[in-house]
């Protein structure tokens, strides 16, 4: 996701604590602020007073439901939604998207399917405000550089030849540089929000870059592995923080 002046607070409305607690865990993992609503009166409560970015709304809610709550938080914001349910009706869906939610979806789902969809909500209301952050043709990290429009890249003023998902691999990690990455959001990337397939497909992609980027692949000095959470693209030649 785009990187906003605060963490991305995100309100989830679920009375299903088995459902609610490890969506909690992993959009705190994801480095989002959760508000936590275990029923429609407190989610509009919550909603009005915590400003979130988006919301995540279940439809069978105790006192309030979510297609209501949905309703009344369309009244007053323009906050995004989406809807979260065991209902996978075509009536609910387009009941709950006629109410102004901006995507729908089905129980069971994945975390990694929900954080695309949330990515992707995110990035289209910043398009509708014009606020979405413009990204440089060209990027240049130490003796790394990339041209997005050519597909180019270079090592030190020599070409360097990728394929098309080691250059987007590339090109997603020096966009963020000096941040860590998640693996769940280099897939969405580079491979499509629905892949599937052998998870270590990502670290193979990251080893061959290594291969061609690095003077010593085995001791990569730009393409750092965060364990148990993703990679991070580094200038070497920058300061650090770090006492």
């Amino acid at each position: 996701m785009s990187q906003p002046s605060h963490p991305t607070r995100i309100l989830l409305v679920e009375d299903d604590e088995e459902i609610a607690e490890p969506l909690v865990f992993g959009l705190r993992k994801e480095g989002c602020e959760v508000l936590h609503a275990a029923d429609g009166t407190q989610g509009l409560a919550l909603a009005r007073g915590g400003q979130p970015d988006l919301v995540l709304l279940d439809v069978m809610l105790p006192g309030i439901d979510g297609f209501r709550l949905c309703r009344l938080l369309r009244e007053e914001s323009a906050v995004p939604v989406i809807m979260l349910t065991a209902r996978g009706q075509e009536l609910d869906r387009v009941m709950g998207l006629e109410l102004g939610a901006d995507d729908y979806v089905v129980k069971p789902f994945s975390f990694r399917e929900l954080m695309a969809r949330v990515r992707a909500t995110l990035r289209r209301r910043e398009l509708d405000r014009g606020t979405a952050p413009l990204v440089a043709e060209r990027v240049v990290v130490g003796g790394i550089a990339l041209d997005r429009a050519a597909r180019l890249a270079w090592r030190d003023g020599h070409p360097v030849e990728l394929t098309p998902r080691e250059f987007d691999l590339l090109a997603a990690l020096m966009e963020r540089c000096g941040q860590a990455v998640p693996r769940a959001e280099l897939f969405d990337r580079v491979w499509g929000d629905g892949w599937i397939g052998d998870p270590r497909t990502l670290d193979v992609h990251v080893r061959w870059l290594r291969e061609k980027l690095e003077a010593d692949p085995s001791a990569p000095r730009y393409l750092q592995t965060v364990r148990g959470y993703g990679y991070r693209f580094v200038d070497p030649g920058a300061p650090t923080d770090a006492p």
